[in-house]
C-alpha cells in the first residue's frame, strides 16, 4: 500500500496515511499540484507557515524502468510566487518509493530555528536536532550524514543559501556512492525547506520486499525494450560521449548561448567550453575524472560527469551544459576550470547555478565586477556562506540583484532566471517560459529538439509545439521518468499506458494518459491564478522584445495574447 507521511514542524507530529483511490494516481509532479491545490492557501508567504515543502515519487519510482526512481520536489516558490516542481535524480526518490512513500509533506514552521535531521525509514521516522549542520556546505554535511548513517542511504541536504532562506536556494541529492551530487535547483525550493529548519534528510536504503507488480513479467519484458529503444537511439551515445555539454556548440551555432548578461547569443571562446572541450579534458586527466556516469542506478543515458582539475583530483559532479553556460559565457569566462569552480562553489553553497550565474551577470553589467573576472566572481559566491549582503543579495536571485542594483537587462521571467537559451533565437522555448507555470523553466518544454522540423526564428507553430512539449514534460514528471527518455515515447507513445498496466493493471489509453498530464497542467495553472501570477501577467523581459540578439539580430516578437491561447483549447491528441 502506497503511504502519505505528513510532518508537523512545529509539534513535531508524524502523520501517516494509506493513500485513497484517487491518491494512488496522482505522482510526482501531479502529486505536488494536487496538494498544493487542495492544501496550501495560494496567496501565502512561501517561507511561511501555511506553505508546505513537498517530497513525491512517481508513478513507477518503484520499478526497474530505466530512470524511474526521480523525485519531484515541490511547493510554493519564493522566486514566482506560484507552483514549483523541480525534478531530480540521485538514490532518494527511488528509496522513498520502494518503502512505499507517495508523498512526504512537511507543514507549518518551528519556533526553534536549530536545523535539524528527518529519518525516514519502512517502519520508523524520527526528527532529531543537530546545532553542529548550521551554516554547513553541502558535501560536509552529506559526508558527516554517511559517517554516521551509512553509505546505504539516501541523503538529501540543503546549504548555507537554504539555512539562510535565499530564494536561490537549491535542494541537493546524492548518487550511492557520493560521486555525483544533483540539485533540485529551479524555483528556489531549498529555502521552503530551509523554513521547516530541516537542514537535511536520510532515507532508509534497505529496501524491502520488491513491488507488488499487476504483472511482472510484463513489466520486465518493457523495462527490457524500454532500455532496448533507449540505447538505439542517436542521443543516448552522444550524451554517453558528451553528456548535456554536447549541446553548447549546437547553441551557439543557432546564436542562443547566454553571453555577458545575454547581450549576445554566441560566444568568441565556445570551442574551449563545449563538449568536446569536457569530453578531452576528462580524458586527458585522468584521475577521478569520469564521463557517461548514471546520476541513479539503473540508468542507461548516463550522461553525467567528474569533472576533475589539472592534478586529477575532483572539481565538481556533474558538471552540465546549463551551467557552464550561465557561469562560462554569460559572465564572458572561457575557461573550463573556472567555470567548475564556480559550479563547485554553487553546488556547496546550494544555490541554483542558473539563478546565481545569472544574477552574476546581472552584477557585472552594473559594474560590481568586470566580465570575465572569475575570481571576483568566485569570492562572491564564497560570501554567500559568510552572509554578508553582498552574498545574500546575488544568493536571492537575478531578480533581486537587477533591482538592488538598478539594471533594466535581468533576464528573468516570472522572477526565475531564464536558462541557457536566449527566447529571441528559439521563440518556441519563450513561449514555455511565459506559459509554463513553472515560469523561466527549460525542463518545462524544451524546444531546442525541434530546430531541425520547426525554424526556431519564426513565429509559425511555436505555440503550439511548446504546448506538446509541456505537456509531455508534465507526464513523464508524474511518472518519475528523467526527459531524457522522451525519444522511446516518441516512437511509442503506448508504452506509458502499457507500463502503468504492468506495475497497476489499469486499463488506460494513450488519451487517459494526456488526460491526466492536462489536468496536472490545469490545476498548476489554477493555482498561479488564485496566487495572482498567471501567464496574464508574466512577459518575456522587455529587452528581448526590443533589443536584437547577435548575430541573427532577432527580437522575440510573439505577442501575449498569441501566447495565452496556448490552453484554449483541447489538450492534443495522438503522438506528441
Amino acid at each position: 500500500m502506497q503511504k502519505i507521511v505528513r510532518i508537523n514542524t512545529r509539534s513535531d507530529e508524524i502523520r501517516t496515511q494509506d493513500c485513497s483511490e484517487d491518491e494512488l494516481r496522482w505522482g510526482g509532479r501531479n502529486f505536488i499540484a494536487k496538494v498544493l491545490v487542495r492544501e496550501v492557501p495560494p496567496t501565502c508567504d512561501p517561507l511561511g507557515r501555511r506553505s508546505k515543502f513537498i517530497l513525491a515519487t512517481g508513478l513507477l519510482g518503484d520499478t526497474t524502468l530505466a530512470t524511474s526512481g526521480r523525485l519531484s520536489i515541490g511547493g510554493k516558490s519564493p522566486l514566482t510566487g506560484g507552483v514549483k516542481e523541480s525534478n531530480v535524480g540521485g538514490e532518494a526518490g527511488r528509496m522513498l518509493a520502494r518503502i512505499g512513500i507517495r508523498g512526504l509533506i512537511l507543514e507549518d514552521a518551528p519556533d526553534d530555528v536549530a536545523p535539524r535531521v528527518l529519518y525516514v525509514s519502512e517502519g520508523k521516522i524520527t526528527l532529531s536536532t543537530e546545532p553542529d549542520l548550521k551554516g554547513m556546505e553541502v558535501s560536509s554535511t552529506f559526508e558527516l550524514l554517511r559517517k554516521r548513517f551509512g553509505d546505504a542511504h539516501g541523503l538529501i541536504c540543503i546549504g548555507p543559501a537554504g539555512d539562510f532562506r535565499l530564494h536561490g536556494a537549491s535542494v541537493a541529492v546524492q548518487d550511492a556512492g557520493g560521486s555525483q551530487t544533483r540539485y533540485a535547483g529551479r524555483g528556489g525550493l531549498g529555502a521552503v525547506l530551509g523554513s521547516k529548519s530541516i537542514k537535511a534528510l536520510v532515507i532508509d536504503g534497505k529496501i524491502g520486499a520488491p513491488a507488488p507488480l499487476y504483472d511482472p513479467d510484463m513489466m520486465r519484458d518493457l523495462a527490457r525494450e524500454f532500455a532496448r529503444i533507449l540505447m538505439e537511439d542517436p542521443k543516448t551515445e552522444n550524451r554517453h560521449v558528451y553528456g548535456t555539454p554536447a549541446v553548447l556548440g549546437l547553441c551557439n551555432e543557432l546564436g542562443i548561448l547566454p553571453t555577458r548578461n545575454f547581450s549576445s547569443g554566441q560566444f568568441e571562446k565556445a570551442i574551449y567550453i563545449d563538449g568536446e572541450a569536457v569530453k578531452e579534458l576528462i580524458d586527458v586527466r585522468g584521475g577521478e575524472s569520469r564521463r557517461g556516469l548514471p546520476c541513479m542506478k539503473g540508468c542507461v543515458i548516463r550522461c553525467s560527469n567528474v569533472f576533475a582539475g589539472p592534478e586529477g583530483g575532483k572539481t565538481v559532479g556533474s558538471l552540465q551544459y546549463e551551467n557552464i553556460a550561465l557561469l562560462g559565457s554569460n559572465l564572458d569566462i572561457g575557461d573550463l576550470d573556472e567555470i567548475a569552480e564556480l559550479n563547485r562553489l554553487c553546488n556547496e553553497m546550494g544555490l541554483d547555478a542558473i539563478e546565481a550565474g545569472a544574477a552574476l551577470g546581472v552584477a557585472m553589467e552594473a559594474g560590481v565586477l568586470p566580465f570575465g573576472n572569475a575570481v571576483g566572481a568566485k569570492q562572491i559566491l564564497a560570501q554567500v556562506g559568510q552572509g554578508t549582503p553582498l552574498g545574500k543579495i546575488i544568493g536571492s536571485g537575478v531578480c533581486i540583484t537587477g533591482k538592488v542594483f538598478g539594471v533594466r537587462r535581468v533576464p528573468a521571467v516570472r522572477g526565475q532566471a531564464i536558462p541557457a537559451y536566449d527566447p529571441r533565437g528559439l521563440k518556441g522555448i519563450g513561449v514555455t517560459y511565459v506559459t509554463s507555470p513553472m515560469g523561466a523553466d527549460h525542463t518545462a518544454g524544451n524546444a531546442l529538439e525541434t530546430v531541425h522540423q520547426l525554424n526556431p526564428l519564426s513565429r509559425d507553430g511555436q505555440v503550439e509545439i511548446s504546448r506538446r512539449l509541456q505537456l509531455r514534460a508534465a507526464i513523464l514528471d508524474t511518472m518519475g521518468l528523467c526527459l531524457f527518455v522522451r525519444p522511446a515515447f516518441v516512437k511509442q507513445p503506448d508504452l506509458f499506458s502499457r507500463m502503468l498496466k504492468a506495475r497497476y493493471g489499469w486499463n488506460w489509453t494513450l488519451e487517459d494518459v494526456l488526460e491526466m498530464g492536462s489536468r496536472c497542467l490545469e490545476d498548476e495553472h489554477r493555482f498561479n491564478e488564485l496566487a495572482g501570477v498567471s501567464e496574464d501577467f508574466c512577459e518575456i523581459p522587455e529587452f528581448m522584445r526590443s533589443e536584437p540578439l547577435p548575430p541573427r539580430n532577432t527580437v522575440f516578437d510573439l505577442s501575449l495574447e498569441q501566447m495565452k491561447n496556448i490552453w484554449r483549447e483541447p489538450h492534443p491528441k495522438g503522438v506528441f
